[in-house]
């Protein structure tokens, strides 16, 4: 085959050879197996290149996943158990697959399923980030169970917070457009009335004011008599 992948036929290996340089190319045999053995012209420094470039980005790509251990015990306390639960959700979140292991001691494997309650309230925090794996299954004095992380409910979960945050954004718009709504509008300015008083008419004239009267003394029995009057200057 030439370098463009035509058959050129069954040539004798002086002739394949020729025409490779001729071309200034190689001869390359890629089936030495096959009957005639196949051979093709190309360029076989630039094939090497591109099949290390197509191995490099595929080990790129190739996600380096792990097993994380997390334990816990049948009588773990509440704090502790929200601390490894995260660790846990982390570690999904990361990609890796997470083993949980119930560690018995003592009287403590006579009540196994106090283990299988906190392996089944792990995997319901986490149901968010993972899928059970692996059931929850009696191993020795351990009850193990592995999660495995869910693309799927991880990008519906994202989905759902990305418009979980978009509906309180628009609940606020809302609230504010009806807060402007709703605001009692301002009085409008009402112009003061200004009555026209007319002013009273001067007087030179002085005000008369009653003058005082006085009474006499009258005899035993008697009424008094009032004085009589003053006299007013004008």
């Amino acid at each position: 085959m030439d370098a463009d992948g035509k058959q050129l036929g069954i040539k004798a290996l002086p002739d394949a050879l020729r025409i490779a340089r001729e071309a200034d190319l190689d001869l390359v045999e890629v089936a030495p197996m096959a009957n005639p053995p196949v051979c093709r012209i190309m360029d076989y420094g630039r094939f090497k290149y591109d099949n290390e470039q197509r191995a490099k980005e595929s080990r790129r790509k190739t996600a380096n996943v792990t097993i994380k251990e997390m334990k816990y015990r049948p009588k773990i306390g509440t704090g502790d158990f929200d601390t490894k639960t995260r660790q846990v959700a982390r570690f999904l979140g990361e990609g890796h697959k997470v083993k949980v292991t119930i560690m018995f001691r003592g009287r403590e494997m006579s009540h196994p399923e106090l283990g299988k309650k906190i392996l089944d309230k792990v995997a319901e925090e986490v149901v968010n980030l993972a899928k059970v794996e692996a059931a929850p299954k009696l191993d020795g004095r351990n009850m193990i169970m592995v999660l495995a992380p869910d693309k799927r409910a991880q990008q519906a979960a994202k989905l759902a917070e990305e418009e979980a945050e978009a509906g309180v954004e628009g609940a606020e718009g809302a609230v504010d457009l009806t807060s402007a709504a709703l605001a009692p509008e301002a009085p409008a300015a009402v112009p003061e009335l200004v009555a026209d008083i007319e002013p009273d008419p001067p007087t030179d004239a002085p005000l008369e004011t009653p003058a005082a009267t006085e009474q006499t003394p009258a005899p035993n029995g008697a009424e008094p008599v009032p004085a009589a009057p003053q006299p007013q200057e004008t």
